[in-house]
């Protein structure tokens, strides 16, 4: 759903209500600067994802390219980074679980028995991991 800037074929990033024109950060900043008059025009930042309006809006002869979202996209990237940082927590709680079963097989004989039998402790369960279904 990319829209070209109206002067030249470039991904546009503003629209300009007043110049009903959607611009380029190139073709915008050559618009604008022309005099102080078309200098403070608002224009309103695309969507750097889906090029919907955004709610910021600027205005100046040369405005600072930069990366804007409209409120649904927002809200799905805060939604993907929170399953993703959820994906990490759940994975090292998992690396965890590996360890903690890992080390309890290393100290099985620092009980002191030499005969090879399993201690009440380890056949209590106090040390054992289960894993979470």
């Amino acid at each position: 759903m990319e829209e070209c800037c109206s002067l030249c074929e470039k991904r546009a990033a503003i629209l300009c209500d007043s110049d009903q024109a959607k611009l380029c950060w190139g073709c915008d900043a050559r618009v604008h600067s022309a005099n102080f008059l078309v200098a403070k025009h608002s224009r309103v930042l695309l969507c750097s994802l889906c090029n919907s309006l955004t709610p910021w809006n600027a205005s100046g002869p040369k405005l600072t390219p930069t990366l804007s979202f409209c409120h649904s996209c927002s809200a799905h990237r805060r939604a993907a980074r929170l399953r993703r940082d959820d994906d990490y927590v759940n994975n090292d709680d998992d690396d965890d679980r590996e360890y903690s079963s890992h080390s309890h097989h290393d100290d099985d004989d620092d009980d002191g028995d030499d005969d090879g039998e399993e201690s009440e402790e380890e056949e209590g369960g106090e040390n054992q991991v289960v894993p979470m279904s």
